[in-house]
């Protein structure tokens, strides 16, 4: 692709603007119940996967995505089942096979398990014929491997190629949860016309990762103390609470599992859970509700 994109005709860059973009706000007037605001935790389990994808298969990286499986998850888990709060984990195929139990417990446990790739591969680096079978092949997956049939696709690393929106739209889910034009929920356009796909908006404030990721032998380096983080998602909590709208939080069991983060996640949850008129819900949840009360 030319970098001169100054010699763009306008139909060329109106056409890589419409492509797929925000059409009507599903923002609905009242939540279920009358409730306030509408509040929907996710955790993305990919564990081991992103070295395999990267072709790093050392000990030590692996490991760190390990943790994720062997102390994130479970803290994750003990810590929604004693607050009594259902959530949204988007799991690699990858990651379902190698931790069964896990992916198991996320659904027996009343959680929703949604579609993050076969190994966390990269889709805008992928061929359309491949991103779609690798897609097609992580849904029979994780129904085989967990028992339930997912609803929704968080794509790996928010990745969205131009194939992604006609696999989604192929594979019949309610709604994708990658893209972000919008604070709230809203229905997904395919070249300026209505797709009937959600979109659960997410955004990289509203992600662990970039606060707290660490590698040893690049400039990524964590500078945001927990406490930072903290108080960021507590103020876009606040400015949903008097919106009326969605609090959308993207977590990591590897990341925040640790303990330092999980206090933090504690003390956000209860400051949210201090307020009145809280719906927690799974991002499909959200999905249906909007669908069927969008404006009203």
């Amino acid at each position: 692709m030319t970098t001169e994109t100054w010699r763009w005709d306008e139909a060329t860059w109106r056409g890589h603007v419409g492509r797929v973009s925000a059409g009507r706000s599903l923002k609905p007037k009242s939540w279920p119940g009358g409730a306030r605001v509408a509040v929907a935790l996710s955790f993305d389990s990919d564990h081991e996967t992103i070295p395999l994808r990267d072709a790093e298969t050392q000990p030590g990286k692996l490991s760190q995505g390990e943790y994720g499986s062997r102390v994130g998850a479970p803290r994750i888990l003990s810590m929604l089942e004693r607050r009594g709060i259902q959530a949204s984990f988007f799991m690699p195929a990858v990651s379902a096979l190698l931790h069964p139990d896990e992916a198991r417990a996320y659904v027996a446990e009343g959680h929703e398990i949604g579609i993050h790739g076969w190994i966390h591969e990269r889709y805008m680096q992928l061929r359309p014929e491949d991103e779609r079978e690798l897609s097609l092949r992580s849904a029979d997956m994780l129904e085989r491997v967990s028992g339930q049939r997912p609803l929704g696709i968080r794509t790996p690393s928010w990745d969205f190629s131009d194939a992604t929106l006609s696999i989604i739209r192929e594979m019949g889910l309610v709604y994708d949860s990658s893209l972000m034009a919008d604070d709230e929920p809203y229905e997904v356009l395919a070249d300026g016309q209505p797709t009937g796909l959600v979109e659960i908006p997410v955004e990289w404030i509203r992600d662990d990762a970039p606060y707290f990721s660490m590698d040893r032998y690049t400039a990524v380096r964590p500078h945001t103390p927990p406490r930072g983080a903290l108080t960021i998602w507590r103020d876009e909590f606040d400015a949903a609470y008097a919106d009326g709208g969605l609090f959308q939080l993207t977590m990591h069991p590897h990341i925040i599992g640790h303990r330092s983060r999980m206090a933090v996640l504690e003390e956000l949850l209860d400051h949210i859970a201090s307020h009145s008129g809280v719906w927690w819900a799974t991002h499909a949840e959200v999905a249906r509700y909007v669908l069927d009360h969008a404006g009203s």
